[in-house]
């Protein structure tokens, strides 16, 4: 019997551990959101550097609906074995579950973070024709006229219609929130002139800045773009500290081993350093991060308890 017992501990130190024999097998990341959309290229160039990396295929599996939720209940409850990671935007990590009565996923218990690949930045624009050339006179020309000013989301809680309510909430202005099924529509409203101002994803906003079609007041992030370094924050424009930027981390089932996820982590994050990736995300108007899960960890609980006061005061509920 002993010598069976030390048999069987000297076999189970030299087996290797599960980050050792990982990746074995093909991967999928599960992107929530339709194809062509900031989390779809952001998990297809993280499929990409990992499978080339590791020299197994990574494939991405899209999980659509219910904004977002499906995809994310899918991952939730996937084997937790490092096979299936996912992308998980901020609104369904830290927005939603304020907005939705009930959610089939809860962030903090039933995902492990794993590195929060890049940010994205917004940008405040507004119509040619509205008479503010800043952010001050903006807000000096809502408080001149309380509710005539209406400001465009692609929908009830997402990081536009955030970062309007911040406005509103940091200055006692009074503007009216108008919601669009979409980024496209919204934009399109804005630049015929049937709504005021919005905050769009730099990406989306900049063409169409460079072309005269809108006029941008405001960067929503801590530094000045490099896309647009003439474009000032709307922090250093008298409003310190407010930022609305939108994420995209990666994220398994919670349970997978920490040592697949710190190999996952050190992958991506040495991936999101080479010039190609750079250039990628730049096309995307999003700066590469690479954090840390503990750093990813401690975001996410920052920014749930900072928009669940700004969802609290606006009242906003899920479409």
């Amino acid at each position: 019997m002993r010598r069976l017992l030390v048999g069987l501990a000297l076999a189970a130190l030299a087996a290797p551990l599960p980050a050792q024999q990982y990746p074995s097998k093909p991967i999928r990341i599960v992107n929530a959101f339709p194809p062509g959309g900031p989390s779809d290229l952001l998990a297809r160039m993280v499929a990409q550097k990992l499978q080339e990396a590791w020299g197994q295929p990574v494939i991405v599996e899209p999980k659509t609906g219910a904004a977002g939720n499906i995809g994310m209940e899918f991952i939730a409850k996937s084997p937790a074995d490092g096979y299936t990671l996912g992308i998980g935007p901020a609104g369904n990590l830290v927005v939603n579950p304020h907005i939705f009565a009930k959610l089939p996923y809860e962030p903090f218990t039933d995902f492990a973070p794993v590195t929060l690949v890049a940010t994205v930045e917004n940008v405040l624009v507004v119509h040619p024709e509205v008479p503010a050339k800043n952010v001050q006179e903006l807000v000096a020309l809502a408080r001149a006229k309380p509710g005539t000013l209406n400001f465009a989301s692609p929908g009830s809680g997402s990081q536009a219609h955030l970062a309007g309510e911040l406005l509103k909430s940091m200055t006692g202005i009074d503007l009216v929130h108008v919601p669009y099924k979409g980024t496209g529509p919204a934009l399109n409203d804005l630049m015929g002139g049937q709504v005021a101002m919005m905050f769009a994803q730099m990406s989306s906003a900049l063409p169409h800045v460079r072309a005269g079609r809108l006029r941008a007041l405001g960067v929503a992030s801590p530094r000045r773009s490099t896309a647009a370094p003439d474009i000032p924050t709307v922090a250093e424009q008298g409003l310190a500290g407010f930022e609305a930027v939108s994420w995209y981390a990666l994220i398994a089932p919670a349970g997978t081993p920490p040592g697949i996820v710190d190999k996952v982590q050190q992958t991506v994050a040495r991936a999101l350093q080479l010039p190609d990736a750079h250039e990628r995300l730049a096309g995307l108007g999003a700066e590469p991060v690479g954090s840390t899960p503990a750093e990813l960890a401690a975001r996410m609980r920052t920014e749930s308890a900072r928009w669940a006061q700004v969802v609290k005061a606006a009242g906003i509920k899920a479409d």
